[in-house]
């Protein structure tokens, strides 16, 4: 009687703290770039260039983070990102010169690969097994919001106390908000033994098919670019497609709607639907919109971005259930490591190349992305779960 609302309580933490992370690191530059870059002489790319690094660096350390939450259970790593990020985000408030500044990144870059999506995702999938998969969309609801939350934060931080204090104020957050949860308030996982035992004899049994994650790696590699390159670049490709600046920042801002919306339908309509059909929807989203939008030109600016934000809102969610409905919850965190860290690259490259490529050709730019879009629909039609 006690399990559904001690689950309910660590999905709202886990949310929480998923978007205290995601708003003080992710969505960070796009609000304190130019003040930073003006304060340092530099240019508002140099600053983007040094988050690229960051999560490139996130890319590389997610298979350590993974194997800690795997041997340990998510609460202490969860936790101790916060230590990390707050210790970053003070660094970087204090940063004299640019060079402490990437510093500083590079500290957030590590926190990033301790307390981001595929932490929480191990986390629960160590606590739940394969019945995560509810947990995992509920802390994408939330956290959802993070841009929502975080963009007005750290504006109203800054003009109240400038850049460097609202990198200071997102530190204490961590250090007031983000740590007393995730330590006090996240279950203790079972040791991995148990855990294992617990989902079934078949899945402690089964070692997890290589060509599998190599396709699935794949297709959350082509999610993460599209998804990273629409996000620098989606007013200017819409007026690139002959939107004005007004209705390019109008339909811009549908995105975040249509992707909690698509999340929403996920919990409801979808919960009892095959992960991989929905990831197979979710993949074909992209192509359809980018067909819609450069046969329909300006018209059809909306219709792209409500298509485009829905299947992407959907692939965030099947980052994290579609490798736990194929390989089960043993070696979870490891493996999700590995898995993800293309994708985390390809976001971390894909605003400068994509940005390159609009230049040349505008949105006829689109029809790359769609391209990367249908072949990761191909790859999921290649992969089968176990026992179907």
């Amino acid at each position: 009687m006690t399990a559904a609302p001690s689950r309910a309580l660590t999905v709202a933490v886990l949310g929480t703290t998923q978007t205290l992370s995601w708003a003080s690191s992710y969505y960070l530059p796009a609000i304190l770039a130019a003040p930073i870059a003006a304060e340092f002489g530099l240019s508002r790319a140099a600053i983007f260039g040094v988050f690229s690094g960051a999560l490139l660096l996130t890319a590389v350390l997610g298979p350590w983070a993974g194997r800690r939450i795997d041997e340990r259970g998510g609460r202490d790593v969860l936790a101790a990102s916060n230590l990390v990020f707050a210790a970053g985000l003070l660094l970087m408030g204090l940063a004299p010169g640019p060079l402490v500044f990437c510093a500083a990144w590079a500290i957030v870059g590590v926190a990033m690969a301790m307390g981001l999506y595929d932490a929480a995702f191990a986390t629960l999938a160590g606590l739940y097994g394969r019945d995560a998969r509810s947990s995992i969309t509920g802390i994408t609801l939330i956290a959802g919001f993070a841009s929502t939350v975080g963009w007005p934060a750290t504006a109203l931080m800054d003009a109240e106390w400038g850049w460097r204090g609202a990198c200071v104020g997102w530190s204490a957050l961590h250090l007031g908000l983000g740590l007393p949860l995730n330590r006090l308030l996240i279950p203790r996982a079972p040791p991995p033994a148990k855990a294992a035992a617990a989902t079934g004899s078949e899945d402690s049994a089964a070692a997890p098919r290589l060509r599998d994650m190599a396709l699935l790696a794949f297709v959350l590699a082509t999610a993460g670019f599209s998804a990273s390159a629409l996000g620098a670049h989606l007013p200017g490709v819409l007026q690139a497609a002959g939107a004005t600046a007004t209705a390019a920042v109008a339909a811009g801002a549908l995105l975040g709607p249509a992707q909690v919306g698509a999340r929403i339908l996920e919990f409801g309509l979808l919960r009892k639907v095959s992960p991989l059909v929905s990831a197979r929807i979710a993949a074909a989203a992209h192509p359809i919109a980018v067909v819609a939008l450069v046969a329909g030109g300006a018209p059809m600016a909306a219709v792209f971005v409500l298509i485009h934000g829905a299947g992407n809102g959907m692939l965030t969610i099947t980052r994290g259930t579609l490798p736990l409905a194929l390989f089960g919850p043993e070696g979870y965190g490891r493996r999700q490591g590995l898995i993800t860290a293309p994708a985390r690259a390809a976001q971390a490259l894909a605003p400068f190349f994509f940005g390159l490529l609009v230049d040349e050709a505008g949105a006829q730019a689109l029809w790359l992305t769609a391209a990367l879009g249908a072949a990761a629909v191909a790859a999921l039609f290649a992969l089968r779960l176990r026992g179907a």
